[in-house]
């Protein structure tokens, strides 16, 4: 951890719907006038599309039919701990992007000179000099696998964790709308990965700060034939705090700013799923600012 160069870590699985705190982020980055370095969990992949899908096959003939995104074989979780370990103790370090789309594939040949296609990595390049802190989004932020520990050197972790039948309808959804997969396909995926999602992502959330977990008010018990995502106003939205004390969390103030929201347990409070970003900006805008200015003092 650095009080000099904070590192805020945001992990969920994929389709957990990390990108709502990403944007609760920015809004807060752009009123405060935070200046931050962006890191893609996405570009510690191990592999690129076409590698990782011969990794795939490589371990399907071996026998392996649980390889997959979630487990350290396909990531460099070394290369994330070593990043957070250096931009900590010296506001620097490398990193790459992965490119998701043929527009990204665009902007980063036009900035680079390069020729690269979606499914590929950018080279890796030095972070900009002068930045305030470092915000990750992604799978691994917390990671821990053997003599690698990624959560040591993070300042403020936050977890992304609808409960896991909400979880899969997403994705579902998500991989079908967008990317064209079948069902029968996103639900092969879902069971490959179901080893490495208990074993590496999991265990993150004990790890966390603080969690933002949707719950839906709505009947998800077969999430293989739902027919669309409950809404924000079809859930609730679960915040449980690992430590109340550690960022001097006032659960009268929230209650108070959160209309409708209550307390569950000492240190969780449930707001309506439709304040969910606004919780989020509530929370942790005041955690964002003390970090800034002890940084800067």
């Amino acid at each position: 951890m650095s009080r000099k160069h904070p590192i805020v870590a945001v992990t969920g699985s994929s389709g957990a719907g990390t990108s709502t705190v990403k944007r609760a982020f920015e809004h807060i980055f752009l009123r405060e006038s935070i200046s931050p370095v962006i890191i893609e969990g996405d570009s510690f992949h191990r592999y690129n599309r076409a590698e990782m899908k011969e990794a795939m096959k490589k371990a399907a003939d071996a026998g392996n039919n649980h390889f997959s995104h979630f487990g350290p074989e396909a990531n460099l979780f070394d290369k994330i701990e070593s990043l957070f370990k250096t931009y900590g103790e010296t506001g620097g370090g490398k990193k790459r992007y992965y490119i998701h789309s043929e527009d990204e594939a665009a902007h980063h040949n036009s900035r680079l000179s390069t020729s690269l296609k979606p499914g590929e990595f950018t080279p890796w390049e030095d972070i900009p000099e002068g930045t305030d802190l470092m915000f990750y989004e992604g799978l691994h932020g917390l990671a821990v696998n053997g003599n690698v520990n990624v959560a040591q050197h993070v300042d403020l972790g936050v977890g992304v964790v609808p409960i896991v039948n909400l979880e899969w309808i997403q994705k579902i959804f998500r991989d079908n709308e967008e990317r064209g997969y079948t069902a029968e396909a996103i639900v092969d995926t879902i069971l490959r990965r179901m080893p490495d999602y208990v074993k590496y992502i999991t265990p993150q959330f004990s790890l966390t700060d603080i969690n933002f977990q949707r719950v839906p008010t709505v009947d998800t018990s077969n999430p293989f034939i739902a027919r669309d995502i409950p809404t924000p106003d079809e859930s609730m939205v679960v915040i449980r705090f690992k430590d109340p004390k550690k960022f001097g969390v006032d659960f009268p103030y929230l209650l108070n700013m959160l209309h409708d929201s209550f307390m569950s347990r000492r240190n969780s409070i449930v707001v309506p799923g439709g304040k969910m970003g606004l919780a989020m900006e509530v929370i942790l805008a005041p955690i964002i600012g003390e970090m800034i200015d002890n940084s800067r003092r």
